[in-house]
This record gives structure tokens, sequence and C-alpha cells, in this order.
């Protein structure tokens, strides 16, 4: 199974879909590492925002007993 079947179509001027398009060419070694750690930054932010919104979730469920 192709993941275009799966995964929904980037949206006009996302800048996920425009940061994998990027050439990483002409980016130094040090450039490179620099935008792994960003990256990796950024994971570590997308998942503690998930994680609240989970909770946030289940704390609500609670009060409303669903």
């Amino acid at each position: 199974m192709d993941t275009d079947d799966i995964a929904p179509p980037p949206r006009s001027g996302d800048p996920l879909s425009l940061l994998a398009r990027q050439d990483l060419d002409p980016f130094s070694v040090a450039e490179l590492e620099a935008r792994i750690i960003a990256l990796e930054a950024e994971i570590v932010r997308t998942r503690l925002k998930a994680e609240k919104a989970v909770n946030h979730r289940a704390s609500a469920d609670a009060v409303f007993k669903r």
C-alpha cells in the first residue's frame, strides 16, 4: 500500500510539506546538524502538545462521565 493512499494530500503552502521538499544540498554538515536538532526539538514540542490534548480529553470525559 502506498502512503499516498492513507495520508491526506499536502495543503498548499503547508510548512511541513515545504520543508520536506527543500533541497538539502546547499547546507553544510554543521547546518544539517543544527537542522536535525531543531527538528528533534519540534518533535518533542509536538508530542507534548498531543499528550496534553489526550490528558485534557480524558479529564473532560471524567467530568462528564462519558
